[in-house]
């Protein structure tokens, strides 16, 4: 199913949602005021008034099996959804972005694709390449560059662990001898949460499905993981349901998190005016992030494969990288150092472009960003991620090959 969008744009609700939590934490998301204490447990009528305004209606969830109500993903059971081939009027300049998917639903290759694939990539929209037509993902530019090409398995939306999981499934279809594994700095705390409406709140008019997610605590060093709440069509119908709905969130960290936000805020208490900023949230989901590498350098070593780390961060996260060098993830940087596993850092790789640059940060970073990267945003992160892979390459692609 094709689907052509050339009116209000994601990038649009992307702005307006930042917006809303950077001044208001979430208050402007339409959530209930509730009125519970922040110094206790909300119980089950609170978190029911919570859950009551972001329940589906019937048709809009046989709108969303139907691939009509969240028009770039489909329904898939384990993983929650995947993409769909779509027209979106989001591009650099206000172009329409033209995604298509292949068999395996990874987006369709172009530089090389004849040849066999020995590059598989996974992570969200950072890998996926959101905002940009095919051929100008970072993984088309590397491609044409190694003369050999690099498959795209990234989904806009999905956490670690998501792409975890889908980097288990496919590998088993159609395996890559070398991974590239990229972590976006949002999907720490995307990890945590069943449920993408306790991230995206009520005014998006998509659905927003429920996803597998790990429930962890770094104090006990618990981690577990926990399947797709709504794994089958028929079960996403729960979701209308406010009984069934709160069976199956009453005890999502996320959920939680939001809660205790609104409770501050009714005490006149300081809420963290972004996730980044939420020291609780952030420990939590970096500790996620860090047992899910683990897991995959656990399956790495028993499958004889290589695994490249790419550390990637939105225009937000960079500027306040490049104005105070200060970092919210500090913690999996010294992580991956400690670990010893290769991994490129894009904050670090635009602090060294930027050294280059006489504009300021917000010049610099219009270069690069137009809420995803651009063209040539997508450039930038390849050839910054190049050298570690061809180190890592063997044998050494086509344009490395010795002759």
């Amino acid at each position: 199913m094709r689907i052509k969008v050339t009116t209000a744009s994601r990038r649009d609700f992307i702005v307006a949602t930042t917006a809303a939590i950077g001044t208001s934490g979430f208050a402007n998301l339409g959530f209930p005021n509730l009125a519970w204490a922040d110094d206790e447990t909300p119980n089950a009528a609170e978190i029911k008034a919570y859950l009551q305004p972001l329940l589906l209606t019937r048709e809009r969830v046989k709108a969303w099996l139907a691939n009509v109500a969240y028009p770039f993903c489909k329904f898939d059971g384990e993983l929650g959804y995947l993409h769909l081939d779509r027209d979106f009027k989001e591009g650099v300049d206000g172009a329409i972005c033209r995604y298509r998917y292949d068999k395996l639903d990874a987006r369709r290759m172009i530089a090389h694709a004849d040849k066999p694939c020995r590059i598989n990539t996974y992570g969200n929209s950072f890998t996926s390449c959101e905002q940009v037509s095919d051929g100008e993902t970072w993984q088309e530019v590397l491609a044409a560059h190694l003369g050999e090409p690099v498959r795209n398995y990234g989904i806009g939306g999905y956490s670690v662990y998501q792409a975890y999981l889908r980097m288990l499934r496919e590998e088993n279809r159609a395996p890559g001898q070398n991974i590239i594994f990229n972590i976006f700095d949002d999907d720490h705390e995307r990890n945590l949460h069943g449920w993408q409406r306790f991230k995206f709140g009520v005014n998006d008019k998509s659905t927003n499905p429920t996803v597998p997610h790990v429930k962890v605590d770094p104090e006990r060093g618990t981690f577990v993981e926990r399947s797709n709440p709504c794994p089958t069509p028929e079960s996403v119908y729960r979701l209308c349901d406010l009984d069934a709905a709160y069976d199956m969130f009453k005890d999502d960290f996320v959920l939680h998190n939001r809660l205790r936000r609104v409770a501050a805020r009714k005490a006149n208490k300081p809420v963290p005016p972004t996730d980044y900023d939420d020291k609780e949230l952030m420990h939590c989901g970096i500790y996620a992030t860090q047992q899910i590498v683990d897991q995959i350098e656990k399956y790495r070593a028993e499958n004889d494969k290589s695994v490249l780390y790419v550390l990637s961060y939105g225009g937000y996260t960079v500027q306040q990288y490049l104005q105070t060098g200060e970092r919210f993830d500090q913690s999996l940087v010294d992580f991956l150092d400690r670990r010893e596993v290769p991994y490129v850092d894009l904050t670090r790789a635009h602090a060294e472009d930027f050294a280059q640059f006489k504009v300021d940060v917000n010049a610099y970073l219009s270069r690069y960003y137009i809420g995803h990267y651009a063209p040539l945003g997508n450039s930038f992160c390849a050839f910054a991620v190049k050298d570690e892979l061809v180190r890592m390459l063997e044998p050494k692609p086509p344009a490395y090959a010795e002759r």
